[in-house]
């Protein structure tokens, strides 16, 4: 096994032992913190596969990212008030079951991804960052002057959701599901990657011409990343909104966009766990510094600055080398 692999592994398995201990120790703060990393890290993952192999600079992922949180919102606040989401033309009621409430915010997130993307797309550069940007802060503003579900201040759940033959309610286990969620779609974004769609794509970003000269469209296979990459950082939105109980405005703010984006700078561009241990990192530094100083992000953009100048290929490539990266 290579270097990056090893490297995969002991990533998985600290993400899997820290909260391990925590229960172990009755620290349940802690799981919290870990359950944060794979929710951010999964978001991460999503926009990995537009920037990452796609070559798609997004700074409106936020936008999939609140979009999952308030599916998950809407219809767990409608749950709670024993009140129908819509009555005309036939009734649709509010659901407490995470399943269901995945698939909306998949749905959800998927098609407006697939709506931006498709105007967004047909531009490339900083004009398809600044588009896509725009496209965030509309829905941004929408969502602060949308009074049914809390505006500006947000919109709290009573209640967590349910699933299965699991007890959300209980830390541990809510941060299980998590966790084998996001395992599930690392799973599938390095079949992804190793699939010829994903090989096209990254031919697509490395050289368009010769990717029409053989009969394939940049442009659809863009189109196609972009929305599967809206509909994982939805799913990780509904998970955020479900582990807070809470849904607001900030969710969808660029702030949050970039966020996003710097998970998976930290770690690495490209990498499949890229975004999970710049996740980490990401959550380990607000936790410490954050306790320190309100003013931790100065430190935060001193590793950034440092990762750009001096390690290119993030955490993982200063420490596993130039095996497999994107450049």
């Amino acid at each position: 096994m290579s270097r990056e692999t090893y490297l995969n592994i002991a990533t998985l398995a600290v993400l899997a032992g820290v909260p391990l201990w925590a229960w172990m120790a009755d620290e349940p703060f802690t799981i919290t913190l870990a359950t944060r990393a794979v929710i951010f890290a999964l978001a991460g993952v999503g926009l990995n596969l537009a920037l990452g192999l796609g070559g798609l600079v997004s700074l409106g992922h936020a936008a999939f990212f609140g979009i999952g949180g308030y599916a998950m919102g809407i219809l767990a606040s409608h749950a709670q008030s024993y009140t129908p989401l819509i009555e005309v033309p036939f009734v649709i009621e509010g659901t407490k079951s995470m399943i269901v409430i995945w698939l909306v915010a998949i749905l959800a997130s998927a098609l407006a991804a697939l709506a931006i993307g498709v105007l967004s797309l047909r531009t490339s550069g900083v004009y398809f960052i600044m588009i896509t940007l725009a496209f965030g802060q509309m829905i941004y503003y929408f969502a602060i002057s949308w009074p049914a579900y809390g505006g500006e201040d947000g919109l709290s759940i009573y209640l967590r959701n349910d699933f299965p033959g699991v007890n959300t309610l209980m830390p541990m286990q809510f941060f299980g599901l998590c966790f084998a969620i996001l395992c599930l779609v690392l799973v599938g974004m390095n079949l992804l990657q190793k699939s010829a769609f994903g090989l096209a794509l990254s031919a697509a970003r490395q050289n368009e011409t010769r990717v029409l000269s053989v009969g394939m469209e940049p442009y659809k296979l863009r189109l196609v990343a972009f929305v599967i990459s809206g509909a994982i950082t939805g799913l990780a939105g509904a998970l955020f909104a479900d582990l807070n109980r809470f849904v607001s405005p900030t969710m969808l703010s660029w702030q949050m966009s970039g966020e996003i984006m710097i998970f998976i700078i930290i770690g690495g561009v490209g990498r499949l766990f890229g975004p999970v241990i710049g996740a980490m990192i990401f959550i380990l530094l607000e936790h410490v510094l954050g306790g320190l100083s309100e003013f931790w992000h100065v430190y935060l953009g001193a590793l950034l600055l440092g990762i750009v100048l001096f390690a290119k290929g993030g955490v993982i490539g200063a420490l596993a080398g130039r095996e497999k990266a994107h450049d």
